[in-house]
This record gives C-alpha cells, sequence and structure tokens, in this order.
C-alpha cells in the first residue's frame, strides 16, 4: 500500500512539475517577442 500511495505522490509531484515549467516557458516566449517588437516596431 505504501508503495502506491508513493507512486500517486509522484505522479501529483511530475504533473505540477510539468505545468510549472510549461507556464515559465510561456512566459519567455511572451517575453520574447515583447522585446523584438520593441526592437522592430514596424516588421509583420
Amino acid at each position: 500500500m505504501l508503495i502506491f500511495t508513493l507512486a500517486a505522490a509522484m505522479t501529483v509531484a511530475m504533473l505540477i512539475a510539468t505545468a510549472l515549467g510549461l507556464h515559465q516557458e510561456a512566459q519567455r516566449v511572451k517575453l520574447e517577442n515583447r522585446v523584438q517588437k520593441d526592437r522592430y516596431p514596424f516588421r509583420r
């Protein structure tokens, strides 16, 4: 029974870590796009 509890806890921890990683990556891409628009405001 303990092994199943540990497995469930690790699964939840990995899901949270994945969500946080995706969120950070999205923020970084958004920031890079903003910097590019500031640098080249008239480029399409």
